[in-house]
């Protein structure tokens, strides 16, 4: 079985026990290639509530910008701050089936100082 088969079926056996609510929404975070994507999703009501993506302008400015550790960090740190705009505090953490150490554990320990609860 290839790592993206497995990584799929990781998250399919995660998303069973894992539901974003209006109280406490989903962070779904994904890493592909080059980008990193994080969204605060409501699944009862079928919105994303606040979302960073790699793609933004903002990022594409710096030309250091890519599905590393460091950037990470960056897109960690500006989802707790949209979170925050929007009044979202707590929320769980839906890590798309990838393993729990590096790009994942920075974007989580980001999110966490950031200001968001998990």
């Amino acid at each position: 079985m290839s790592a993206i088969n497995s990584r799929k079926l990781r998250h399919i056996r995660l998303r069973k026990k894992v539901s974003g609510t209006p109280e406490r929404p989903r962070l779904a975070i994904h890493f592909s290639g080059q980008h990193i994507t994080a969204q605060v999703i409501d699944d009862l009501a079928g919105a994303t509530l606040a979302s960073v993506n790699t793609t933004e302008e903002s990022f594409r400015k710096d030309s250091n910008s890519r599905a590393n550790v460091a950037t990470a960090v960056k897109v960690g740190k500006l989802i707790a701050e949209r979170g925050l705009a929007n009044k979202v505090e707590k929320v769980v953490f839906d890590r798309g089936g990838f393993h729990y150490h590096g790009k994942v554990k920075a974007l989580a320990d980001a999110a966490r100082e950031g200001g968001l609860q998990f």
